[in-house]
């Protein structure tokens, strides 16, 4: 049976294996560390009965699973005067072995739980534009197309770097669903509070 379990500073040394993967953004051990002791309820992981990492999920207000076979890490910002504030996923990943079964439509749930108790007003994430597999998973968790960020995604071996999504899905404190009326035009980095 598979766990769902906070993130540890131990789980930092067991996630290679899902973190390897080529689409997934990787980060230096203190960005983990920061998003542990700032929003550890949205670091999240699930670990297989073996006691490997299946996945994980970093979010601002985020989630991680651990022995990964899937993690997911998050964090909550923006202005509620603004009615921005929101949960952020920073990084959804399920190790190849345990795609397709769910994982990730868990993580994001949870996630999507943390962000309400939180009085969020959406959830949103980034994706780069090539990674179809995903776009199309995050439109039936309910994720539609906010705006495209030109050029998001730092491109390597000398590639042009690459558009990202930022796709958003309304919580039930925005009522109106403002925070999800897709933008006409794309916008670049620097214009991204």
């Amino acid at each position: 049976m598979t766990t769902l379990r906070a993130f540890t500073c131990d789980d930092l040394f067991r996630f290679n294996n899902i973190n390897l993967d080529p689409l997934t953004e990787t980060y230096g051990i203190p960005f983990y560390l920061q998003y542990l002791a700032h929003w550890p309820e949205y670091f999240i992981v699930a670990e297989a009965p073996g006691g490997e990492l299946m996945g994980y999920s970093e979010c601002w207000g985020a989630a991680v699973l651990t022995l990964c076979v899937f993690t997911v890490m998050g964090k909550a910002e923006g202005s509620v005067a603004r009615e921005e504030w929101h949960g952020h996923v920073t990084a959804l990943s399920v190790a190849p072995e345990f795609r397709r079964l769910g994982l990730a439509a868990k993580l994001m749930e949870l996630l999507e739980e943390i962000s309400e108790k939180k009085g969020g007003f959406f959830v949103d994430l980034f994706v780069r534009v090539s990674n179809q597999v995903a776009v199309n998973m995050y439109k039936q968790l309910g994720y539609s197309v906010y705006r495209t960020v030109l050029e998001y995604y730092s491109a390597s071996s000398g590639e042009p770097d690459e558009d990202a999504y930022d796709m958003r899905k309304a919580l039930s404190r925005d009522t109106e669903k403002k925070s999800v009326i897709p933008l006409p035009h794309p916008v670049r980095p620097e214009d991204i509070e």
